[in-house]
């Protein structure tokens, strides 16, 4: 299997997140470590740019979208990409293997057509640099445009939602409610940030090592790394397969993006607490709370997925954590809410974090797959899901505790809304601080609040 089969094949696949598609796939096909490299680069490529590989193939076909094949489509949008964002793969190189994989995997009739239609999309983009947003500029980067050689996006003077929505790959009604929050040119930094893979960083374990120590293990095998303004965060420069990074296997690091830290240090657990983590899975923020206590302590660690909680005890073994229970599932909240925490018994935590599920709108460069799967009725529904969730935490914790309330949306009704109904719902709890992390500024975008019960 070539890295373009295993990509097409991951894609057309849309039951799972694409990070465990792509896992599942790597762990049962032998691939050389460039064409692994090539395969993730298309499969999350061609993910985060969907929406405007579908604009550019579109204006190079008659077609109506209805009568073109699902897995044609995907092989179109696999050639685009290549053809638009990949510049070490020639032109010719990109159509060649559409065109062939397009023969091997059942369509050798629509090989011509996809010939078409590339080599169409392949005259229609130019070498050329454009000075800013236009109906015949493509955004690549922050502030990069290519030049198309006529007009295909929508003019971004007359319809601007249109032309972030096409040129940025997000869906419209995201694309309007940014422009309506953030303006005009936050929401392009915006969209450009979530084009992009964003940079790799992580967390370094303190009962295994320090950063000093593992980044020098780094350069030692040419990588290099620089320490990030979380006193436990490295940025690698490249990306590059995690379990092939020296100090992996011993568990002197996980991967986790800097505004993910945050959540943990926010609740400032101290080393013999009682500590409850409601939504657990996959465990990154559980054993940042671990690493935090020194390991020292208790840790009680829920989550409504069994299988995703088995992650928790795994990465847990790994990082030689061993103060974490993990209990299945996450019970649903009391009502009326009374001392009884949802079946979590008396309130007897020292201190809670609840990492709610969210609509992921901070974190859309690495899950890009989500900005395709939501709707605004989705929020609605995460919105109750994660009050109850949060009052179910505020019913877990002592008097004198002290809780944190996390997601990584950046949008306000998950955030600043959920923390502002609750605390009027529950007296004795009282926000003592709140952050919200801003995308690209240096990390992933998220929010926290940390609230205390006198």
């Amino acid at each position: 299997m070539t890295a373009r089969e295993l990509a097409l094949r991951v894609l057309r696949d849309s039951r799972h997140f694409a990070w465990e598609r792509l896992d599942d796939a790597l762990k049962r096909t032998p691939l050389s470590a460039a064409d692994r490299g090539l395969a993730t680069e298309l499969i999350y490529g061609t993910l985060r740019r969907r929406g405007s590989l579908d604009a550019l193939l579109a204006a190079h076909t008659d077609r109506p979208r209805h009568r073109i094949a699902g897995e044609v489509w995907d092989l179109l949008r696999l050639g685009a990409y290549q053809l638009v964002y990949l510049s070490h793969v020639p032109p010719h190189a990109a159509i060649f293997e559409t065109v062939e994989l397009a023969k091997r995997h059942g369509h050798p009739k629509a090989a011509g057509f996809v010939n078409g239609v590339l080599r169409g999309l392949s005259r229609s983009l130019t070498d050329e640099a454009a000075p800013g947003p236009a109906a015949n500029a493509l955004p690549l980067t922050t502030g990069v445009y290519r030049r198309l050689t006529r007009p295909i996006l929508s003019d971004p003077a007359a319809q601007p939602v249109q032309y972030i929505a096409d040129g940025l790959s997000l869906p419209p009604w995201l694309a309007e409610r940014w422009l309506e929050r953030y303006g005009w040119d936050e929401s392009l930094r915006l969209g450009s940030w979530f084009a992009e893979p964003g940079p790799l960083w992580i967390r370094v374990n303190p009962l295994r090592t320090t950063r000093a120590a593992l980044r020098d293990a780094f350069a030692a095998a040419g990588i290099s790394a620089e320490p990030g303004p979380h006193p436990q965060s490295l940025k690698v420069a490249v990306h590059v397969p995690i379990r092939s990074l020296p100090g992996y296997a011993e568990g002197w690091f996980t991967v986790q993006d800097l505004s993910a830290m945050a959540a943990a240090t926010a609740l400032s657990p101290e080393p013999g607490m009682t500590v409850l983590d409601l939504c657990a899975a996959p465990g990154g923020k559980t054993s940042h709370l671990a690493e935090l206590m020194n390991n020292t302590g208790r840790i009680v660690a829920r989550d409504v997925n069994a299988r995703r909680l088995e992650t928790v005890t795994e990465l847990c073994r790994r990082l030689g954590v061993t103060i974490v229970e993990t209990k299945n599932p996450t019970p649903r909240p009391p009502s009326p809410l009374g001392k009884e925490a949802g079946g979590l018994g008396f309130p007897t935590f020292d201190a809670a974090l609840v990492d709610v599920p969210c609509s992921n709108t901070g974190v859309l460069g690495r899950r890009p797959e989500v900005r395709w799967r939501l709707t605004p009725d989705d929020l609605k529904e995460l919105v109750a899901l994660q009050t109850d969730l949060l009052r179910t935490a505020c019913a877990a914790v002592r008097p004198g505790g002290r809780l944190v309330y996390s997601t990584c949306s950046i949008e306000p009704e998950e955030n600043v809304a959920v923390v502002r109904t609750v605390l009027a719902q529950l007296p004795g709890w009282t926000l003592a601080e709140e952050h919200e992390h801003r995308p690209g500024r240096p990390a992933d975008g998220g929010y926290w609040a940390r609230l205390r019960l006198r």
